[in-house]
This record gives C-alpha cells, sequence and structure tokens, in this order.
C-alpha cells in the first residue's frame, strides 16, 4: 500500500487550556499535530468558580482537526478512525442537546441573571471543570453517607468528581431546568457531539460518576438508588438514571475504551471536522487514562528487553499524566472483588480501559499550576522575562542556568543541597490524593528578604521537590496496599523538564520513562489508538446494539487494543536514579519534613478551630 493511501487516524486531547488534534499513521508516526487555546470563565468574586464552554471547545477542535487536513495534504478519505479525551469536567446541556449555562447566582438574583458572559462572549459557561470547587459542601454531605460507592473511590468523594458537583446544580437551580438537563463527563460530551450517540464510557461513568459495574460489590445496574436518594438526588433515579446515562441494557449503554460509538460521524459533525460522515469514533478516555495508553506500553532506548511487556505485566508501570495537575494512573488485574483498595487514593476502579482490570488514580491538583504561580508572583520574574526575551531563551532556562552557578559557587554535589533550608508544602489548592482533603493550604518554611533571581531559583527548586516528595508519598502509599509500581511513565508538558524528572527518580527511588518528544503528545497518541481500534473493529458496530453484545466484545477485543499500544507507541527513554549518597540522605529527611508539615498544619487547624468554637 503506498504511504498515499494508507490509512490515518485522528487523536482529540481537550485540556484545562487548550483542545489538540493529532494526526497520525497506523504504526504512530506524526503527520501532523495543531493546537488552540480555550477560554475558561472566572467570578471575580469566588476564586472557587473554573467554568469553560462546550461550543469553545468543539470549536477549538474542529479548527484543529481542519489545521492539521491542511498541513498534511491527507486526502479526508484517508482518516478512518478518530478517539477522544477530555478533562473530567462537566458538561450540561438540555434535553435538545442545547448548552445550559452554570454560572452561579450572585448576590440574591435568579438563576441565569448573574451570567459571567460579557457582551463579547459568543458561547455559553456550561462546564464546570474539574478545578471548580464550589461543590465542597456537597462533597461533605456525599462523604457522611459511608456508603459503599465511596469504597471505590479511596474511601471519599473529592469535590472534583461530577455527583458532588451535580447536587450543587440541583441544590441551586430551578427544578424545571434542572430536571430538563443531561449531565455528560467531558469526554462523552465530546462522542455524544460527534455521533449523536448518548452511550457513556466505563471511564468517565466508574471514575466520575458513582458508576460501580455490574457484578462488582452486589452491584447489579451499575448505579445505587439508595445512595443518590441519600444525597439528594434521588430524582434521578425517576428515570432510570437517564440524565446521567441510563441504566445499561435498559435505557443506557456503556463501552470500554476505543469501542466504536454510534454509527460513526454525523454528516454535521463530519462536516465540522472535515472529514467523512461515518468515520469510526472510538469510545472515549479521561485525559488521565488516554496517558496511561500512550505511554506504559513504550520501550526504552537504554534498557534493553523493556519492549517484551505483556497486559498483564504493566501493573510495574505508574503512567503520570503531568500538566496544570498530575494524574497517576496504575493497573491491576483481578476479578469482580480483587481491586487494591488505598484509602485517599481514587479507586479501584473496574474496566475503565480494558475489561477484567482495575485502575487506581492518585494525583496532585497543583503541579503545572503551582509551579507557574511560584514563578508569576514573584518580584523578580519581571526582570528575568525580560532578559530571556533579549536573550532569545526561555525562562526556565535562565532558572536552570542559576541554580547551576549557585552550585559551583557553593560547592554543591547536587543542587538539593542548596535548598537544605527550604521546604514547601505543595497543596495550595488543596489535597488529592492521599490524604483526599480538600482542605489543605501551602506551606513554606525558610523564608528570608531575598527577591532577586536567585532566590526566585531556589523557590523553584524547593517547588520541584516538593512535587517529587509527594509523588513518593503517593507511591509509597500504593505499593503498601498491594501494588507493585517499579517506573513511572511520563507524559504531559512536565515531561520536559529535566530537573524535575531527576528529582522524581531520585527523590522516588524509580526510573522515570521520558517518551518520544518529551512527552507533549503521549496522551493525544492515546487517543488516537483509541480512533484506530474503533475502526478495526467496526465491521461490529451493527452487532453491537445490546449491553450484552457491547461487554462480550470488550472482553474478545481487549488483547488487540493492546498490540495496537504496543505498535503505535514510540520508544522513549529511562531517566535512572543518580545513585547519589549524599543527595539521598538530603532528600530523605526533606521527606520527613514533608510529612511533618502535613501533621503540623492539620494540629494547627485543630487548634484554630478549637478557638473559634
Amino acid at each position: 500500500m503506498s504511504s498515499s493511501s494508507q490509512p490515518c487516524y485522528f487523536g482529540i486531547d481537550v485540556g484545562t487550556g487548550s483542545a489538540r488534534a493529532i494526526l497520525v499513521t497506523a504504526d504512530g508516526e506524526v503527520l501532523a499535530t495543531h493546537s488552540q487555546n480555550t477560554k475558561t470563565w472566572r467570578s471575580p468574586d469566588d476564586s472557587r468558580i473554573f467554568q469553560q464552554s462546550t461550543g469553545d471547545i468543539w470549536a477549538a477542535i474542529a479548527a484543529c482537526v481542519n489545521k492539521c487536513l491542511v498541513v498534511s495534504k491527507v486526502d479526508p478519505a484517508r482518516v478512518k478512525g478518530l478517539g477522544f479525551d477530555a478533562t473530567c469536567s462537566l458538561a450540561v446541556v438540555d434535553d435538545e442537546g442545547k448548552p445550559v449555562d452554570v454560572s452561579p447566582p450572585q448576590h440574591g438574583q435568579q438563576w441565569g441573571s448573574s451570567s459571567l458572559r460579557t457582551s463579547q462572549d459568543s458561547f455559553v459557561p456550561n462546564i464546570v471543570l474539574w478545578a471548580d470547587h464550589r461543590a465542597e459542601e456537597e462533597a461533605r454531605t456525599i462523604n457522611s453517607t459511608g456508603h459503599k460507592v465511596l469504597d471505590y473511590v479511596g474511601g471519599s468523594m473529592s469535590l472534583e468528581m461530577e455527583i458532588p458537583k451535580t447536587l450543587w446544580l440541583k441544590k441551586n437551580m430551578p427544578d424545571l431546568l434542572f430536571s430538563r438537563c443531561q449531565f455528560f463527563d467531558l469526554p462523552d460530551w465530546l462522542t455524544y457531539k460527534a455521533t449523536a450517540s448518548t452511550a457513556r464510557s466505563t471511564c468517565s461513568l466508574v471514575c466520575k460518576t458513582s458508576y460501580i459495574p455490574p457484578g462488582v460489590a452486589g452491584s447489579t445496574i451499575g448505579w445505587s438508588p439508595d445512595f443518590h436518594q441519600a444525597i439528594g438526588l434521588g430524582c434521578l433515579t425517576d428515570n432510570d438514571f437517564h440524565q446521567i446515562g441510563g441504566v445499561p441494557g435498559k435505557n443506557g449503554l456503556v463501552q470500554v475504551a476505543g469501542q466504536p460509538v454510534g454509527q460513526g460521524l454525523t454528516k454535521e459533525a463530519a462536516a465540522d471536522l472535515g472529514l467523512l460522515p461515518g468515520t469510526a469514533v472510538g469510545s472515549a478516555l479521561i485525559d488521565a487514562y488516554a496517558g496511561w495508553v500512550g505511554t506504559v506500553a513504550a520501550p526504552a532506548t537504554n534498557e534493553p528487553g523493556s519492549a517484551n511487556v505483556s497486559l498483564a505485566s504493566s501493573k510495574h508501570r505508574l503512567a503520570a499524566i503531568a500538566g496544570t495537575s498530575t494524574c497517576y494512573c496504575v493497573q491491576a488485574q483481578g476479578g469482580n472483588d480483587d481491586g487494591v483498595f488505598v484509602e485517599g487514593v481514587w479507586g479501584p476502579y473496574k474496566d475503565v480501559v480494558f475489561p477484567g482490570f482495575w485502575q487506581n488514580e492518585g494525583g496532585q491538583s497543583s503541579t503545572g499550576q503551582l509551579i507557574d504561580f511560584i514563578i508569576e508572583t514573584h518580584p523578580a520574574t519581571p526582570q528575568l522575562k525580560a532578559q530571556a526575551e533579549r536573550e532569545g531563551t526561555s525562562l526556565f532556562a535562565l532558572l536552570d542556568g542559576i541554580l547551576a552557578s549557585l552550585a559551583k559557587r557553593h560547592n554543591a554535589s547536587t543542587l538539593v543541597h542548596l535548598t537544605r533550608d527550604l521546604h514547601i508544602y505543595p497543596d495550595l489548592h488543596g489535597n488529592r490524593s492521599p490524604l483526599a482533603d480538600p482542605s489543605m493550604k501551602g506551606i513554606i518554611s525558610g523564608l528570608t528578604l531575598s527577591s532577586g533571581p536567585e532566590d526566585l531559583a531556589l523557590k523553584y527548586l524547593a517547588t520541584l521537590e516538593a512535587i517529587a516528595l509527594q509523588t513518593r508519598q503517593i507511591i509509597e502509599k500504593m505499593n503498601s496496599k498491594g501494588h507493585e509500581i517499579d517506573s513511572i511513565y511520563m507524559s504531559g508538558s512536565q515531561a520536559k523538564n529535566e530537573t524535575l524528572m531527576h528529582l522524581l527518580a531520585d527523590g522516588c527511588n524509580v526510573k522515570v520513562l521520558i517518551p518520544e518528544g518529551g512527552g507533549a503528545t503521549a496522551v493525544v497518541k492515546g487517543s488516537a489508538i483509541l480512533g484506530r481500534f474503533a475502526h478495526e473493529v467496526s465491521d461490529k458496530r451493527a452487532a453491537l446494539a445490546t449491553q450484552g453484545d457491547v461487554t462480550a466484545a470488550g472482553w474478545e477485543d481487549r488483547e488487540r487494543l493492546w498490540d495496537l499500544m504496543v505498535t503505535m507507541t514510540k520508544a522513549g527513554h529511562f531517566v535512572y536514579p543518580s545513585g547519589n549518597e549524599s543527595e539521598k540522605k538530603l532528600l530523605d529527611a526533606k521527606y520527613r519534613i514533608f510529612l511533618e508539615m502535613i501533621d503540623a498544619q492539620r494540629r494547627w487547624k485543630k487548634m484554630m478551630d478549637e478557638a473559634m468554637a
């Protein structure tokens, strides 16, 4: 087959601040990639509010896909499949699919009268972004129930998940408007927009929407009506959970990763994307799990034999998807009651990528965002930005240069020696794992009156150390409960940060795989793999009429999806622990201090609560 007629596949990723598309060949070669920023609405009165728009996101996706087609000069007829991933954000539309504004009412006004939109906005902010923390009270209500669904989200449900957000909307929206809404995890809204099918992905339902797959913990329909009644969402049971996806086999369809959704692209969606109607669309994944798909089958150029990994042996590889926040996903095989239960770590989630396998997901709510915050709020940043522009380099390159110069001046054998008296606890946006405590705050110990570039460089380094030490805490907690993690497989923008990668290897004492190209495309390539899988099994599309058919096909085809991951994932390279004993002692001491800062903060909070009472 000539290269000009080979099939191609699109992967589409919706991150926190942008949408990306990638066009790849069947062996994973990149033909084109393009990204476009998306808008986030913030409230001037409430820092917890983060909202986006499905209309804005779809327009950005369409622009990215069309740009890739132009740049690559690929005939749309060659594009045989596409896959989606997105952040775990709550998209709200009415029963006709039109966006519903989710802006909170302000100053006693009625719903809808205090929209965050300006006269220049053409899109409705109908997405409650994952980072939106308005549902803190609702999360407390949910967690006070002690219901069994909490066992499958690490013991407590995060306010970043969809059920607390939906409960907040139920409490604040007019009842009639709420009753007309459909609620989608954003990855599932994308396949709905593309295909007009309301089928949901196992990934979104299990990870974010309190769904327990039938057969697990006595579940029969996936949903737990007594749970929804107890928390104040009993209305969802009235129509067999139609508003959040329905009951599988009755009024809903639940698919595992990459299974073909509906009849492929609708005419309208195909016209938007510049593709052909009927092009196969794979059941979507949350972005973290697309990163897992796009990395964990990668061999390493500097480790012979690393390509010989099976689906079952992937359990040793922790995928870290690091951008604004960081998610840590690891897989384990088992039956209906064999998941690994880790308090404070989300899951165990069954069947979210492969049938018969479980996933656990740890996370840090703010990592890339934290690094940016430390830099942007420092008084020396404008000076360094101006210098970087003059010299045609990056701010991060200047910071690395300053640290190298400081190490030389102080005869420090490693960078960690520079921050022996500077310690940062990183939970400025609450703790996702393993404390599952959104009330946690950040701490800095070791402040001086310095405010110049060297001080910024040291605080930047201490921030990277804090991220690495919290990663160690998450891995230790996972391994203590039964996981066997010996390596981290990176994806996302932070994979390009060499200093952080070395700190992860040394701080966690594991090898760290950096994907081809530095990890920037690993997540979106994971979605492209889903697109190819959907195309290859799309001959079964007509037969996937019932939930039983869909479930059976998922088991039948699961090894094929793994084979595609092996085929389409390019080799990366390992960063290994340095073995420097002096640095290890310092990092171990810093880790003990890190843990003490958690205990101290909790003691201080208790003291203040008692004083306030």
